[in-house]
């Protein structure tokens, strides 16, 4: 038998970035203990079964699958979500946007929409620190819906829904005093969609036509119908897409555009108000 830091010792992960961490929390997983057990009770010999278990997780996570599909769950803001593979996993790098959108809107009962909420993990971040708002998420996916539905019903917020619709398709007349979204935004040929984890995640949920814009072109044409006066609009994009995705912004009449950097120092989202009256038969992107 094996001991828990054996099996640490010799869990080779050769092409993971984070090799010690991945093998402690699919080890923790496989024996369903928080990663501190791990090294509290590193003489520790796991089941044979148990082995057998992390030594499967182990290969997949060989292959390149990620470590949150292998978990089925990942953290985002404060929250534990559940995520498959027909959602995309949440990143540390979408938290500015929740950031930004509670300091935009710090108080007051508001309608709030989330545009491809995937796992729910903007839309329920936002719910959980502003119980007065109200919060809708979309996405086009139902597989997704359900999911992010599973992760309202576990963390008990009442003031977040979500339903199937792809942008606002499903959403006529509806207007929010903020839109947020994290949108498809890799150009198709962009050949960091063969690296790592992406290679697992859906494609619907990454790529955006040649220059990774289709998606946000059509969400900046068609969002004002969708905003109230003064609403906000923020969209998280690509690190090197910032001044083309403002230039859109500015385009459409957004007023107070700008773009805010990640911790990487990185342009990750943009921002624009829209001061206008949305009128009926206002260009929309196909």
């Amino acid at each position: 038998m094996a001991s828990i830091e054996s099996l640490l010792s010799s869990a080779a992960l050769p092409d993971s970035p984070s090799p010690r961490l991945d093998a402690e929390l699919l080890l923790a997983h496989v024996l369903g203990k928080p990663r501190s057990y791990l090294r509290t009770w590193p003489e520790h010999e796991p089941s044979v079964a148990q082995c057998a278990a992390f030594a499967a997780l182990l290969e997949r996570r060989r292959s390149g699958e990620p470590v949150a599909y292998l978990l089925g769950q990942q953290g985002f803001w404060s929250l534990d979500l559940e995520v498959a593979p027909h959602t995309l996993i949440p990143r540390p790098d979408t938290e500015l946007l929740v950031e930004t959108a509670l300091a935009l809107l710090p108080g007051g009962s508001v309608r709030v929409l989330d545009l491809g909420t995937g796992t729910g993990a903007i839309a329920l971040a936002l719910a959980s620190e502003r119980p007065a708002w109200q919060v809708l998420g979309v996405d086009r996916v139902p597989e997704a819906v359900a999911l992010a539905e599973r992760n309202r019903a576990r963390l008990k917020l009442g003031n977040v829904r979500f339903v199937e619709s792809r942008w606002f398709a499903a959403l006529a007349g509806q207007r929010f005093a903020m839109i947020v979204g994290n949108p498809p935004y890799i150009a198709a040929e962009d050949p960091h969609l063969r690296e790592g984890d992406v290679r697992f995640e859906p494609a619907s949920a990454l790529v955006a036509g040649r220059d990774g814009l289709d998606d946000i072109r059509e969400i900046v044409a068609q969002a004002p119908e969708h905003l109230e006066p003064a609403g906000w609009l923020l969209l998280e994009h690509g690190y090197d897409q910032g001044e083309a995705v403002r230039a859109l912004f500015a385009a459409r009449g957004f007023t107070a555009v700008d773009s805010r950097r990640d911790l990487g120092g990185n342009e990750r989202i943009t921002l624009g108000r829209w001061n206008g009256e949305s009128l009926v038969g206002e260009p929309n992107a196909e």
